[in-house]
């Protein structure tokens, strides 16, 4: 049985996480859960699982130092995962990483310290699973190129002006049921090119090997091509409990009662290269990634303070790459190794993102 310590247990993914532990009582244990702000919800979670509830600021971490866990599964919000992260990695548990700003934004020390420590980074995003399922088939060292689906998000096929996009607009995504700010992020495809950053940092690959195709179903979740020209993907319906159990449970998989695919009834799947002029936010990430050191902690702040000015009303939806550009290129570029770099970049990206004026 895995002892888990589960961050950002009142949460979409956190959510997920709990529907899977329940559905196996016989090979998880919640030892203690956090939660930023819902202490009803963490409190009803904690007396369901026999764990011990924290809730506020430092709710995560605090969880993480005061028990003792196989796995910290990480799905709180934003840069708030990073202290958690690092001491979870401290402590030597196998880290399930749902929180994608901690890698985008302190992926080279994050990492460096995993490898320090000998753990292991298991991915909880829908395409990083697909890619590491993949791989149990073959070692990194055989991989070609990486290649991460995207949904589109809801303006795939939208003729119209997206500056006048509203926020409910954007909020209506086609596919996946997510909190308020990845999928503002998924109509940009910010989010997309978030995962091309933890893609590089989970499995090692160059920025230049790893792609982004469209493709509207979210069947194939993402697909690696080895260098000996084969093409394997990993396929399953849309539903964030698949990769949170493989997560949970790897290197073992469990049953779960949930949909299979049916490809006769789906008919086809369509694939089709990303239209970079109109999610300028790709091209954007991959920049600031390739730049090196801070410059992607101080983007994804950006984005943060951008996507709540969005959802505000105070910026339109086409300012938010614009907005996000210019704070990545106006913030301090330090060196990636420590945590005080980090938090300041994150800092310096949030106040230029808060005074920018379009």
């Amino acid at each position: 049985m895995k002892r888990i310590v589960l961050l950002g247990a009142t949460g979409s993914v956190g959510s997920g996480a709990c529907d899977v532990v329940r559905a196996h009582p016989d090979a998880f244990k919640v030892v203690a859960l956090a939660a930023r702000a819902n202490r009803a919800a963490a409190d009803s979670l904690a007396r369901a699982f026999g764990a011990r509830a924290y809730v506020g600021e430092d709710a995560a971490l605090r969880a993480v130092e005061e028990n003792d866990a196989d796995l910290a599964f990480v799905a709180t919000v934003g840069l708030s995962g990073l202290a958690p992260t690092l001491a979870a990695i401290e402590k030597g548990m196998t880290v399930a990483l749902a929180t994608k700003e901690v890698l985008v934004a302190a992926g080279a020390l994050v990492t460096a310290r995993a490898r320090e420590k000998g753990v292991r980074i298991l991915p909880v995003d829908s395409e990083h699973s697909a890619i590491f399922q993949c791989l149990q088939a073959s070692g990194r060292a055989s991989i070609d190129r990486l290649v991460l689906t995207a949904s589109g998000g809801p303006f795939l096929n939208d003729p119209a002006d997206l500056s006048a996009v509203t926020p409910e607009r954007a909020l209506a995504h086609p596919v996946w049921k997510m909190g308020p700010k990845v999928t503002v992020d998924s109509a940009t495809m910010m989010n997309k090119g978030f995962e091309v950053v933890e893609a590089h940092w989970l499995f090692g690959v160059p920025y230049d090997r790893i792609d982004v195709v469209v493709h509207p179903e979210s069947v194939v979740h993402s697909l690696v091509t080895f260098t000996d020209g084969a093409t394997l993907a990993q396929l399953s319906p849309p539903d964030m409990r698949v990769p949170i159990q493989y997560a949970l449970s790897w290197p073992d998989r469990l049953p779960a009662a949930r949909a299979r695919l049916d490809l006769a009834q789906l008919g086809a799947l369509t694939f089709r290269a990303p239209d970079e002029g109109r999610f300028p936010s790709l091209r954007i990430v991959r920049a600031a990634a390739e730049a090196g050191g801070t410059r992607t902690a101080a983007l994804s702040a950006a984005d943060e303070v951008a996507v709540s000015r969005f959802l505000a009303g105070s910026i339109s939806y086409t300012d938010i790459p614009q907005l996000v550009a210019d704070a990545a290129d106006a913030a301090p570029d330090l060196p990636c190794d420590s945590v005080e770099n980090i938090l300041a970049a994150d800092a310096a990206g949030r106040k230029l993102a808060e005074e920018w004026n379009s």
